[in-house]
């Protein structure tokens, strides 16, 4: 019946019935009447029930039969209590106490019960509805039905009620409650006390470090404070007469309600002990003596765990202090937890603890130790119990010992006889709960009034058994007594309050290292219950430490160093600067020079509090939550990888409004002082690192990622076509070949950006190393795919201009201009600076296999004489109504047609030589690879023979001397820089020679044409 009050009190959870519309009527009915059953002369208010009676009866009946559960529970309770009272039964924690704390458990239990009985609002209804249909099917009530109304009603104010009830037992309870005056002040003390007597510390005496701890009352010293709390506030409420007549009773009561203001009924349901009196009682020493506490345990349990790390053979003797370090501990906690989330006074700082963190560690530190080292306290307690308790225990002298009870002393001192150290080693697994289950037993038999041997009379036999009990359980039972002593699955339900503790671990710094106590808090949950807790995630410590790492490391880019280097100019120069005193510039490293080791700057504060998280996820290799193993090292890689993708693209500052990105150097610079960062993390977390790089560098190299998102690839292969070759086209960006580099011209609107920062060898270099091979392979298709489309285009005007008849071709100045600007695109893009400059390749002669050697090659980055892409790109437009011969006359038209309009070239006035950039400045020096890597694929295609055709397009060329001919200077204004065309070409083709151009155009005419341009550049300059 967990889910009751829950049930019901969930709106979402109810059961439909009660929020139906259709049967609001008739429970309100039924409320009013119950527990009288009146089904006639109200047939109008029934009459829907009567529709629905079967459904009812059938999902109402597991709410039904859970109250139906209760009430017999109740008249056990009833019943034992009453056996109990007639056989005057002896209680005395410290002596029997099994028997004790379980008979507190068992009254405690019931007043809970009845109380979250008396607070489900629907009890009524659910069981009236569930009648009502029950006499409308069958024609009589339910069976429990009388019995179960009454007791609803009798209890509508449970503590009342019991008060009463518990009259007769008043003797039993107040003699079980009272004997916790030897264990509950003891226990209930303030952190100065505990500190003064050193409590929980193994190295206050060193000597007697090794010495067993031992207590007459061992089980009352991991006993749950919390537990003794609930029996002394609900006993004495049930038994309230006592107070008035004893003075041991009203300490206890006092004390106790000193100590908390709400205690717990169920998981989160608390009862305000004295709501009424609140303002008086919450100033009393209450928070303030559990704040001092938990900063005293914080202390004494970090101690504890370091001494038991260092020499885990002292949980043998010291087992006794890692239970009640346990206990105190999870009794602060849960203090904390539930007053936090019920207390009126909010501000008061008892109730906000940033360390809790800490002590919650420190209590996951310790039974981790006792899960390690169980068999080392095994070994110790099997030798104690066979070498030691089995011996006291056999000469402890009883005055009578009747037969029953000396069969199972007997068999006592023979179990703990028969032990040995080979069992612990043999791996052996004990079990001593039928020995515990007797020694229950024999506290019965021994406490009751007119017993033969009466424990009363013997109070040292249950002291040595409650010890030699606590023996066995160090034995058999180490998880058991974890989970009794530091269970924390309360925090499962209190999950706002979790994930506020959490957050508030991980925003301090001095705690972050702590933080992996939440997940493993977690651990604790019990798997049927189900509740969900979001993890937050590490706060900006990661980010910001990145940040600073990653504006050092830019500092010592080239850019940076312009000022230093004018400032020296002008210091020689002896210049007067601008402005007086003005700063001298920090220069990069600064911030590693320390004048003093007691210097800390914001980059050693963030780099600790990240080593501290990281200690914290390096922690534990895994932990089992609710049958799923969550790995925290797993998780931070899969952070780290979003994280590192993200950064990478984000670092690119590419806007698409302006077009603006960053140069590949700067971003290539900071990719690897973030990579030296995410190493760094090797040294504190036991990670791979460079599976994180390999994943998410080799995903930038595609162009999409592994999330449909766009990479680094994508992007710079975007703005180098969109933004930068279509500047090229427009006549604001030229080729240099000197420089290797694409150069902004002089243009009245000034680009946004230098095409040279862009595109030279250095920024090449770092591109590439950036979209690595699978990148530039991408980026060289996506320019050949623009090489494709431009060819498609000549094709096609050259088909049309052509006469098929004649094959011959005729040509409009706008299409001898177009063809000509085409080609000089084409040579642009195939100018692009993607190949590095080696010796070329060595020829084939089988075709096929010098295409399998030009792919190797290019893919390598070396240049061939034919481009394997290019092949590609012009062999998938093949068009369906033409036929290869048709397609093969077409291509050569096109490279006649190219050649016949080189002399138009000549009247352009951008059409001039320039010595200093060793080209043209409106890019026609570009024609040179445009016309050779063509010429070399396209009859590649058309299996041609390359060499004839570029010896046909040098004699078409030839038309070029005509313009030596022509008289107009508008016409051969740029006649000489043209005429160097021809050269460029046969220096660029791997197919021609010097002397296959002699033969169709002097080489006298080149010289002269280059001493020209170098004469007219010279006098320019001049």
């Amino acid at each position: 019946g967990d889910f009751l009050p829950f049930a019901c009190g969930d709106p979402k959870a109810k059961p439909s019935y009660l929020v139906d519309k259709n049967l609001e009527s008739a429970v309100k009915f039924i409320v009013r009447k119950f527990p009288a059953v009146e089904t006639r002369n109200n047939n109008q208010q029934l009459a829907q029930l009567q529709k629905e009676k079967s459904e009812i009866l059938k999902n109402l009946a597991l709410y039904y039969f859970t109250f139906v559960d209760v009430m017999e529970f109740k008249d056990h309770v009833c019943e034992l209590l009453n056996t109990i009272d007639a056989c005057q039964v002896f209680f005395d924690i410290t002596v029997n106490f099994d028997l004790t704390k379980n008979y507190l458990d068992l009254v405690v239990t019931y007043t809970n019960l009845m109380m979250l009985l008396s607070r489900i609002e629907e009890r009524k209804a659910i069981i009236g509805l569930y009648n009502y249909a029950h006499e409308m099917t069958h024609g009589a009530s339910d069976r429990e039905y009388p019995r179960l109304g009454q007791m609803i009603v009798d209890y509508e104010n449970p503590l009342k009620k019991m008060m009463e009830e518990f009259v007769p037992h008043g003797k039993s309870l107040s003699d079980a409650l009272i004997s916790l005056q030897m264990v509950y002040p003891r226990r209930n003390l303030s952190a100065d006390q505990w500190r003064n007597a050193q409590l929980l510390s193994l190295i206050s005496a060193p000597s007697t470090m090794l010495n067993p701890a031992q207590s007459d009352t061992m089980p009352c010293e991991y006993l749950s404070l919390d537990a003794m709390e609930k029996w002394i506030v609900f006993g004495f409420i049930l038994c309230h007469a006592v107070l008035s007549t004893d003075a041991a009773a009203l300490s206890l009561w006092k004390l106790a309600l000193q100590s908390s203001t709400c205690l717990c009924l169920f998981r989160d349901e608390v009862f305000h002990i004295h709501k009424a009196c609140e303002d008086l009682f919450v100033n009393i020493r209450g928070g303030s003596m559990h704040r001092e506490r938990r900063k005293f345990l914080r202390s004494a349990l970090k101690e504890l765990a370091t001494v038991l790390a260092d020499q885990p053979g002292l949980l043998g003797p010291k087992a006794l202090f890692v239970f009640m370090a346990l206990s105190f501990a999870r009794d602060e906690i849960i203090w904390l937890l539930r007053h936090a989330d019920n207390i009126q006074k909010k501000s008061t700082d008892d109730f906000i603890d940033k360390h809790i963190a800490e002590l919650i560690f420190y209590m996951e530190e310790l039974r981790a130790h006792v899960r390690k080292y169980g068999p080392v306290m095994q070994r110790y307690y099997v030798q104690y119990l066979s070498g030691f308790d089995a011996v006291v225990l056999n000469e402890l002298n009883l005055s009578v010992c009747p037969e029953d009870e000396s069969i199972i002393m007997s068999s006592f001192v023979n179990t703990m006889t028969s032990l040995s150290v080979k069992q612990v080693e043999d791996g052996d697994v004990f079990d001593f709960r039928g020995m515990r289950l007797d020694w229950f037993r024999l506290q019965a038999y021994t406490s009751v009034s007119k017993a033969s041997l009466g424990l009363v009379d013997h109070k040292e036999l249950g002291k040595m058994m409650n010890t030699i009990i606590f023996h066995t359980k160090m034995v058999d039972s180490l998880v058991e007594m974890l989970v009794e002593t530091s269970d924390l699955s309360i925090f499962c339900f209190y999950s706002r309050a979790f994930e506020k503790m959490f957050q508030q671990c991980l925003e301090l710094p001095s705690q972050s290292r702590h933080s992996i106590c939440f997940p493993l808090l977690c651990t604790h949950f019990i798997p049927n219950t189900h509740t969900h807790t979001h993890y937050p995630h590490s706060p900006l410590i990661y980010p910001l430490s990145l940040f600073l790492f990653l504006s050092i490391s830019l500092q010592l880019l080239p850019k940076h160093c312009a000022k230093t280097i004018s400032q020296a100019v002008n210091k020689k120069s002896k210049k007067a600067t601008g402005k007086k005193g003005e700063p001298e510039r920090e220069k990069p490293g600064v911030e590693s020079m320390r004048k003093n080791r007691l210097l800390v700057t914001n980059l050693d504060k963030l780099h600790t509090a990240l080593s501290e998280l990281c200690f914290s996820i390096n922690y534990v290799p895994n932990m089992v939550v609710w049958e799923h193993t969550f790995t925290p090292r797993e998780y931070l890689t899969s952070h780290l990888e979003i994280r590192f993708t993200k950064s990478i693209v984000g670092m690119t500052m590419y806007n698409q409004a302006t077009q603006e990105i960053a140069k590949p150097s700067e971003l290539l610079t900071s990719v690897r002082a973030y990579m030296t960062v995410l190493q760094s993390i090797e040294n504190y977390v036991t990670i791979d690192i460079t599976r994180v790089f390999n994943n998410v560098l080799l995903q930038q190299t595609q162009h999409l990622d592994s999330h449909g998102e766009p990479t680094i690839t994508s992007l710079y292969t975007n703005w180098y076509l969109e933004t930068l070759l279509r500047q090229v086209s427009n006549g604001h960006i030229a080729y240099f070949p000197a420089m290797k580099a694409f150069v902004n011209l002089p243009t009245e609107n000034e680009l946004t950006f230098n095409a040279e920062e862009y595109s030279d060898i250095s920024e090449m270099r770092s591109l590439s190393e950036l979209l690595g091979p699978y990148g530039m392979k991408f980026l060289s298709e996506s320019l050949m795919w623009h090489i494709s489309s431009q060819v498609a285009e000549l094709k096609v005007r050259s088909h049309l201009n052509a006469n098929t008849h004649t094959h011959t071709l005729e040509w409009t100045p706008s299409t001898v201009d177009s063809v000509l600007k085409r080609m000089t695109i084409i040579g642009v893009i195939l100018s692009f600076p993607l190949e590095d400059f080696k010796d070329h390749i060595p020829r084939e002669t089988d075709m096929k296999v010098a295409m399998n050697v030009y792919e190797l090659s290019s893919a390598a980055g070396l240049p061939c004489e034919i481009d394997p892409a290019l092949v590609v790109a012009l062999s998938s437009q093949k068009s369906e109504n033409i036929s290869p011969e048709e397609e093969y006359k077409i291509a050569c038209l096109l490279m006649v047609f190219v050649a016949v309009s080189m002399p138009t070239l000549a009247s352009n006035v951008m059409s001039q030589y320039s010595p200093a950039i060793e080209g043209h400045c409106n890019n026609i020096h570009c024609l040179a690879k445009a016309v050779n890597q063509i010429a070399a694929a396209l009859f590649t295609i058309h299996k041609g023979s390359i060499e004839d055709r570029l010896k046909e397009f040098l004699l078409a060329s030839s038309s070029l001397l005509k313009i030596g001919q022509e008289t107009d200077k508008m016409t051969t204004r740029n006649r000489e820089s043209v005429y160097l065309l021809l050269d460029m070409i046969v220096q660029e083709s791997p197919f021609l020679t010097m002397d296959l151009l002699e033969s169709c155009f002097p080489y006298v005419l080149l010289r002269n044409a280059y001493h020209a341009v170098y004469k007219q550049s010279i006098s320019a300059n001049a």
